[in-house]
């Protein structure tokens, strides 16, 4: 929630449970029956931020469509959480052999004999961790952190399953492992990113800038892997080492990497299209098209524009407010009557959310 004078407060409200069936229909009747019961000021809302499913976004009955044909809601803003969105796009990578030999060989750790079996062989060996990790598809991080272990502890993996007398192909194939290395080494980045984009008091400006840094660093990534340059890829690099691979940063593993920056592109457009207000709002002061940011405000937002023009150019002609633009709170120092369309903007952008809140179970008290 968002105050007049721009401070702001975010709290977890409440998880509410859904029996039964989960259609649209089912979710918007639950959310709008705890709305009324707990008087939640709905003219209020600002935007909401969801998981891109159909019960969610459909076009007719899914849950925003239900809340927009309902005239207790305002015009809000609607977004796919970025943090859904990143896990999802991390889905283009075309390393399925890679996971499907990680995931078969991990068994080891589904059977409880066997893993008391290769535990104790860690143990003995003195490998720097314990155990395997447990895969899950539906856990965002899980698979960076899945496949590092696994790349760590790949030696004893091999001598365990040898041990026992079970095939240890393709383990032993240089393109596989290489394959493993650059899988291993690209969610890592993937998943800074997506802890970049987690916690609390995240802004819509924040979330915006780690996107694009990110876009970015796709970019460089691939420039650097092109030019044979390692240095961001250590698994690789000492895969390659080892075998003495030269031919390994070829047309493959670039374009894993332009497709995941590809699939970023297209998948977050929903907040591209704020990039051009962020900004503006950023450095107010600034050379800017005026009638294109104007109409750029006014369709998202549902503001005229031609007031928005007259409040911008009488906002870059504010010679005390312009002495004053780099102060935090300078969108408070705006006077309601001289600027309420601009406020109003400063205010919206405040309280915009652009990823789901996990829900945490409180700690007794």
């Amino acid at each position: 929630m968002v105050f007049s004078d721009m401070s702001h407060k975010e709290e977890f409200l409440t998880v509410i449970p859904v029996k039964g069936t989960t259609r649209g229909e089912d979710i918007y009747q639950h959310f709008f029956h705890f709305a009324k019961k707990t008087s939640l000021p709905l003219q209020k809302l600002v935007s909401n931020a969801t998981d891109g499913a159909p019960p969610m976004v459909g076009k007719n009955n899914g849950f925003l469509a239900l809340c927009q044909k309902n005239e207790d809601f305002p015009d809000f803003s609607t977004v796919h959480c970025v943090i859904h969105q990143n896990a999802l796009c991390a889905k283009v990578l075309n390393m399925a052999d890679v996971m499907n030999i990680a995931t078969k060989i991990n068994s080891v750790r589904a059977r409880s004999l066997r893993r008391r079996l290769f535990r104790t062989q860690l143990e003995e060996n003195e490998a720097e961790y314990e155990d395997l990790l447990l895969y899950t598809d539906v856990r965002w991080l899980s698979r960076g952190q899945f496949l590092e272990r696994f790349q760590s502890l790949l030696p004893e993996v091999i001598q365990f399953l040898e041990s026992i007398g079970e095939s240890t192909y393709p383990l032993h194939e240089a393109l596989w492992l290489l394959k493993l290395a650059f899988l291993t080494d690209l969610t890592a980045h993937c998943n800074a990113f997506n802890l970049q984009l987690q916690g609390k008091d995240k802004t819509i400006t924040q979330l915006v800038s780690s996107v694009n840094a990110f876009k970015s660093k796709l970019k460089f990534l691939k420039s650097q892997l092109g030019r044979g340059n390692l240095k961001n890829f250590p698994n690789l690099q000492k895969a390659v080492e080892s075998r003495d691979e030269s031919n390994c940063t070829g047309d493959t593993f670039c374009t894993e990497i332009q497709n995941l920056w590809g699939e970023l592109e297209r998948r977050f457009q929903d907040i591209k299209q704020l990039e051009p207000i962020l900004v503006f709002m950023s450095h107010p002061f600034a050379e800017v098209d005026i009638e294109g940011i104007s109409a750029i405000i006014s369709s998202l937002f549902n503001m005229n524009a031609s007031d928005l023009e007259e409040e911008i150019l009488k906002l870059q002609s504010d010679i005390p407010l312009k002495a004053r633009a780099s102060e935090e709170n300078f969108w408070n120092l705006l006077h309601e009557e001289q600027y309420p369309g601009l406020r109003s903007i400063a205010l919206r952008l405040t309280a915009f959310l652009g990823q789901l809140i996990s829900a945490k179970k409180p700690s007794p008290k």
